[in-house]
């Protein structure tokens, strides 16, 4: 154990490490220098319903566990399926509630959505579109069940070691078709200068042959993103065809591409697979050690309140996993903001995804560690501030001189 915890801490340190100078001056900057007072105004009211919605649906969420984890002994008794196949029955009829218990607060969510013209398309389209996602999550929770239940029979005081290279190996080729289901639903850039320029900041930054795709999402939204997807073989970067629809130039467009760059060149979707790890192992072991007080989780009754236990686990862990989210989205910036030179195009993209995700440029404390995976607007304005101080570029200009604003 004690050698596992010194492996454990050498690989927090090595995982900590990024490319961003540790002596680098943040500004402190004030919103209403980026934003208008009416803009500031509008984006809180617009988050703060999120909040209210995501404290209702947790307390429903573990409200339903809670009845649950006491029927569930009962029902494992009169199914008489066996151990596992009771065990999945359960554990698939408790994921199936949650989903129904949530819907209501989707449903919130979306309307909210909608009245601020952040979403388009019909109800009709929201409700079915996801379908061939859930069956997919739901075979991958069939085949997790079942295997955990399995291991905690064959192991009932060790399963939690066992299970872990068993995760490990689950998420790899999770992670590996996601990418390669990405590359299904979209398509390469068609406009053959950004096409270009695309493929030559990818060798500017040290990412050539990463694909880059085009998925066309405008049906359905407003809102922009891109990200950097996939494991291995089928990493990729995939812009939404939001980004190229006029409100973003050209020069934003490729800082966003530097940005994702530099999540695959310093090998985040790979740390972020570790960071898994590292965090499983020791809270697949306090949930192995909370459930073995009700006979474990190879009592397939157990498994309620083994999901229980789970998300509050989740919970309490969000705020640590928010954290290193967090450091390698500054690092991306960092490294788009080293391959353009341009921190005038990054501060415009971060102001225009205020417009565009009605995102809050600072939000309250305790709503930056509960929720935020990214930096806040204002850090990343502050980050392109110092980056045009540091390199002498003056009131946050191009290093070549003049940026471009032609549109994408």
């Amino acid at each position: 154990m004690l050698a596992a915890a010194v492996v454990w801490v050498i690989a927090i340190v090595v995982l900590w490490r990024t490319k961003i100078p540790s002596n680098l001056p943040r500004a402190r900057l004030d919103p209403r220098d980026f934003f208008t007072a009416a803009e500031l105004d509008e984006t809180a009211a617009y988050e703060r319903f999120y909040y209210v919605s995501w404290a209702l649906s947790q307390a429903a969420t573990l409200a339903a566990l809670v009845v649950l984890a006491r029927l569930a002994p009962r029902w494992a008794r009169t199914l008489g399926l066996g151990r596992v196949g009771s065990g999945v029955v359960i554990g698939m009829l408790t994921l199936t509630t949650l989903w129904f218990v949530g819907l209501p607060f989707s449903l919130a969510n979306r309307w909210w959505q909608q009245r601020h013209d952040l979403t388009r398309g019909s109800w009709i389209d929201w409700l079915t579109d996801p379908w061939l996602q859930l069956i997919g999550e739901a075979v991958v929770v069939f085949v997790l069940l079942a295997v955990l239940l399995a291991l905690a029979g064959r192991f009932p005081r060790g399963w939690w070691l066992v299970a872990v290279p068993v995760l490990v190996a689950l998420s790899v080729v999770v992670a590996i078709a996601y990418g390669g289901l990405a590359a299904l639903d979209s398509h390469p850039i068609r406009n053959p200068s950004l096409y270009r320029e695309a493929q030559a900041l990818a060798r500017k930054e040290g990412a050539q042959g990463t694909p880059v795709e085009v998925q066309d999402v405008g049906g359905t939204t407003t809102q922009a993103n891109a990200m950097a997807v996939g494991l291995g073989p089928t990493e990729r970067v995939v812009l939404w065809d939001t980004l190229l629809d006029g409100r973003f130039s050209r020069d934003e467009v490729r800082f966003i591409l530097g940005h994702e760059f530099g999540h695959i060149v310093r090998g985040h979707l790979w740390k972020g697979l570790i960071w898994f790890v590292l965090f499983a192992v020791p809270g697949l072991g306090l949930l192995a050690w909370i459930t073995g007080r009700r006979g474990g989780m190879g009592d397939p009754g157990v498994l309620p309140y083994g999901i229980l236990v789970l998300v509050l686990i989740e919970l309490a862990v969000t705020p640590l996993s928010n954290v290193v989210s967090r450091r390698y989205e500054s690092e991306a910036d960092w490294m788009a903001l080293q391959t353009t030179r341009d921190p005038r195009a990054g501060r415009g993209v971060f102001v225009e995804f205020s417009k565009t995700s009605l995102a809050r440029p600072n939000p309250p404390t305790w709503a930056y560690v509960l929720f935020e995976t990214h930096p806040t607007l204002m850090q990343r304005i502050a980050m392109t501030e110092s980056f045009a101080a540091r390199n002498s570029l003056g009131e946050g200009g191009r290093a070549d001189g003049g940026a471009q604003r032609n549109r994408p």
